[in-house]
């Protein structure tokens, strides 16, 4: 069955079990004098069917979303893991260090700024695809859980663009945007003709490692495995400088030891995976998500 992207089956039919309504998410909290983004659509954008066409224009992002800024898709001058000046060399020195890189990873987190259609990247630098038609793009993703859809949904909520969703042959579930104008920038920086390659200066903040997480982040006992698409192998050197660039550096795993994938260990960085992607969804469950120390 087909669901919309405002999680209400058709002809009034009760929701499937497989697809459990989450507690209400929190406001989303926008910046000192400006609504918080994507506010008013949260409730009241419905898509069309999986796969349809017909309402491409009418998923414009709002403005609180905005659209994607080509300045996105390229590395912040003062963004984690860029080289600076000496610091510092005494014992007190160091803990400063310590506690400002701390602070400045924390300021690329999720809830650093207000929902932009250029976080998607995540999606992309995960099992995400995007495809063109025209002067529109759609962007779609499977993932293996429920409650990744809600959280997904909700997150191309914020940014303006209404989803479906509908359950795969193989027991996941696909969820697609319809076409927009909107997405036509990502897909134009993300695709090498059919193939999905990361674009240059490709860089990871807490928006997007959120949106990746959420997609595709598996909890190990040992720490996270963020998966990659089944044929992006390509793509995974580019992917694993960024995770590093965002002070999460992970140890890849290739197609034959179950990638590919990124493996995220050790306190530090789960300590700075957790503060960057910011508190658990609702939907999500406790032990899928990161804890903040």
């Amino acid at each position: 069955m087909s669901l919309t992207g405002t999680g209400e089956p058709p002809d009034g039919q009760p929701p499937p079990a497989l697809f459990p309504v989450p507690e209400p998410a929190p406001p989303a909290r926008g910046r000192p004098g400006r609504p918080a983004a994507g506010g008013g659509r949260r409730r009241g954008g419905r898509s069309g069917s999986a796969g349809s066409t017909a309402t491409a224009d009418r998923s414009e992002p709002t403005a609180g979303a905005g659209p994607l800024d080509p300045s996105d898709l390229s590395d912040p001058p003062d963004s984690p893991g860029t080289s600076g000046p000496a610091g510092p060399t005494s014992a007190e020195g160091d803990r400063g260090g310590r506690d400002d890189a701390r602070r400045q990873l924390v300021f690329f987190g999720a809830e650093a700024a207000d929902p932009s259609v250029a976080d998607l990247a995540g999606l992309l630098a995960g099992p995400g695809e995007v495809s063109v038609m025209g002067g529109t793009a759609r962007l779609s993703v499977v993932v293996d859980a429920a409650w990744r859809v809600h959280v997904l949904v909700a997150e191309l909520a914020l940014r303006g663009l209404p989803a479906s969703w509908e359950a795969t042959e193989d027991e996941r579930h696909a969820v697609r945007t319809s076409y927009t104008r909107a997405l036509k920038p990502l897909a134009a920086a993300w695709l090498r003709g059919p193939v999905k390659r990361p674009p240059a200066g490709f860089h990871l903040n807490g928006r997007r490692l959120r949106l990746w997480l959420a997609a595709a982040g598996v909890a190990e006992p040992a720490g996270f495995l963020l998966r990659l698409g089944a044929a992006d192998a390509d793509c995974q050197a580019a992917i694993g400088a960024a995770l590093a660039a965002a002070g999460v550096a992970g140890d890849p795993l290739a197609p034959d030891a179950g990638g590919p994938a990124y493996r995220i260990t050790g306190r530090r960085r789960l300590a700075r995976l957790a503060e960057l992607v910011g508190d658990r969804p609702p939907a999500a469950p406790s032990t899928a998500w990161p804890a903040r120390p």
